[in-house]
């Protein structure tokens, strides 16, 4: 398939990028830079210039793929405009085409809330936290729309070997800080490892018939405790931490650290039945961070 991939040399981004293309997949990956073009040319894609911010520069392009993968992320004030404006670009376009495009759309398992022992699935209703609020109506106008074959994914807790949702405890103990634990410290992540992820992605692009929302994710729900535990193993930490109120974290961090401080659970039974989607990790003891 020719792919558009936006977001595509991100964190996940980039492993999604490496997956399609070991898979024979034609992609091209918007690009805001130089090092971003060379980045995606090292990994075997089409550097495309263009800004999220700014669809009219790429758009176009959308007539000439099969599929468009939106991963395009930041964590600042300006993230639920461009991502709109984006989408109102590719459902103009898509609009013109012969048959619909295919696009996998990405929300996330913040857009659930606080499940506590509620374990979400795809039936759950979103209650997403307040700075991703419009990523819930934009999911819902890319699924709403003919012009697409659209599929929402919403990965759990992304980690990887460079750390991920793992970075900041990975950072305390190799500075020999004690744990900054958000919220309780009997919260809960539902956890993906990257590659696994990239995986998912692949999976439901492939599979155009596909449509609505799917969760992604390896394990239900771990405790940080048990998260923070194994890091302090691996790294000769002595597992002392402090617990900050979510007050604090707002504070401090802004309003998107409510995130990590949800205690959440979330179950994928419908990706892995529907696609074949069998997660290699299906303990994070078992993955390098």
């Amino acid at each position: 398939m020719k792919v558009l991939i936006l977001g595509g040399t991100g964190s996940i981004g980039t492993a999604v990028t490496q997956e399609l293309l070991r898979h024979g997949h034609d992609v091209t990956g918007l690009s805001r830079s130089d090092a971003s073009d060379r980045r995606l040319a090292a990994m075997g894609a089409r550097p495309l210039r263009g800004d999220l911010r700014h669809p009219g520069c790429w758009v176009r392009e959308v007539a000439r793929v099969d599929g468009v993968i939106q991963l395009a992320a930041a964590f600042d004030g300006g993230m639920a405009e461009a991502d709109t404006a984006a989408m109102a670009a590719i459902l103009r376009q898509a609009a013109m085409r012969p048959e619909p495009l295919r696009l996998i759309y990405t929300g996330g398992c913040w857009l659930y809330g606080a499940t506590g022992e509620r374990v979400a699935d795809e039936t759950s209703p979103l209650r997403p936290i307040r700075p991703f609020a419009w990523m819930q109506k934009n999911a819902g106008t890319v699924l709403a729309s003919p012009a697409l074959s659209a599929a929402v994914i919403h990965p759990a807790m992304v980690y990887h070997e460079g750390g991920g949702a793992f970075s900041r405890h990975l950072d305390a103990a190799r500075s020999a800080r004690p744990f900054e634990i958000w919220g309780s410290i009997s919260t809960r992540w539902p956890l993906v490892q990257r590659s696994d992820l990239a995986r998912a992605y692949r999976l439901l692009l492939e599979h155009p018939d596909l449509t609505g929302h799917f969760n992604a994710s390896a394990e239900t729900g771990v405790p940080v405790a048990r998260i923070t535990r194994e890091i302090a193993r691996r790294h000769g930490h002595d597992a002392s931490y402090v617990v900050r109120s979510l007050k604090h974290v707002l504070i401090k961090y802004g309003s998107w650290a409510e995130g990590p401080a949800l205690d959440q659970q979330m179950a994928s039974a419908k990706l892995r039945r529907l696609t074949g989607w069998q997660p290699v990790f299906t303990s994070f003891r078992d993955a390098q961070f």
